[in-house]
């Protein structure tokens, strides 16, 4: 009997294949499945988490980054102002420089005659000192305002109603007043809320040249922070501010009402604030002015308030009120 061995050997390797087929499978089933489900979903909600908490903090840099945007622009701005008064304080200087150097020329070419008249030069000079001194001992007052002060702080209404009614008229009457002292050592620009116009020189006088008082009248015209038509803060913040006692210091308040409910109670604020211990002189002047649009659209009583509150405030502090009877 002859014996075929090349069936079992057939069926022999056909099961070999058949159990590493499997094999493989459980091992990939092994390596694969290294996590239960509950993990992976776990992973999955940390994961989201984590995208969301991202997400919230791009959103809250990127509204970081346009507010220091608009810092930035607003310092754009205000440096501009500065190089333009740089430039035109150059200017002026180059021009001084050529004049001094023709009046050396002049000097070297006639010093003779040239000494004559700079004897009677000094001459006229003392006279007309002699003679201001007079005027300035006699006359100490324009309109019932006292000029006498070397320092002058504005306090302005910047209220809805001022801004859009009463603004010219405001410019021209600070305009004016400016206009009564030639030359003073320090100027200031808030508004009744104690906010500064030029934010470079908080808590610092702006020196007074010509060229200032033109930048001043400038950024006045669209100037208009909020207000809430109580000049209270406002004095306030310049007396606490910039009182010296050195320094001869007047404040002028511009409105055209009063919102706030107690008379009695900002006249005892503003009296002893503006006292020295001890001392029933004030330590600077608070002149006013009342702008009478609310009398124009029929808000007799905020006005009249105004007008009460201030005149009361001037005659305690050495000041003047004035009451305007057109806006426009």
């Amino acid at each position: 009997m002859i014996r075929r061995r090349g069936s079992d050997d057939t069926n022999i390797a056909f099961l070999d294949v058949i159990s590493c087929g499997f094999g493989a499978i459980v091992l990939l089933l092994v390596i694969v499945q290294t996590q239960s489900p509950e993990v992976i979903e776990e992973t999955e909600t940390d994961q989201v988490g984590s995208v969301r908490a991202l997400q919230e903090e791009l959103f809250t840099l990127r509204g970081e980054i346009d507010i220091l945007d608009r810092e930035l622009n607003a310092k754009h701005e205000q440096l501009g102002i500065e190089d333009e008064l740089v430039a035109i304080l150059l200017d002026q200087l180059e021009v001084s420089e050529k004049r001094l150097f023709a009046l050396d020329e002049e000097n070297t070419a006639a010093e003779g005659p040239r000494g004559e008249l700079q004897l009677a030069l000094q001459s006229l000079t003392d006279e007309m000192r002699r003679l201001y001194s007079n005027y300035q001992n006699e006359t100490n007052y324009i309109g019932g305002i006292p000029v006498d002060s070397e320092y002058i702080i504005f306090v302005i209404d910047t209220s809805g109603s001022m801004f859009t009614y009463s603004w010219p008229r405001m410019i021209q009457e600070l305009v004016d007043i400016l206009d009564v002292y030639p030359s003073v050592k320090g100027i200031q620009i808030m508004n009744d809320m104690g906010q500064y116009m030029f934010t470079s020189f908080r808590g610092q006088w702006i020196p007074d040249t010509a060229d200032r008082r033109e930048i001043i009248v400038s950024q006045l015209r669209n100037w208009h922070p909020f207000s809430n038509s109580s000049p209270v803060e406002g004095i306030q913040a310049a007396i606490q501010t910039f009182y010296q006692s050195d320094h001869k210091i007047s404040i002028y308040v511009f409105g055209d009402d009063y919102t706030g409910r107690s008379l009695e109670a900002v006249l005892d604020t503003v009296y002893n604030l503006n006292r020295q211990s001890g001392s029933s002189e004030p330590m600077v002047r608070i002149h006013a002015i009342g702008f009478p649009l609310m009398l124009a659209v029929g808000e007799a009583d905020a006005a009249a308030r105004f007008a009460a509150l201030m005149r009361e405030i001037a005659q305690q502090n050495m000041g003047s009120f004035v009451g305007l009877n057109d806006f426009r």
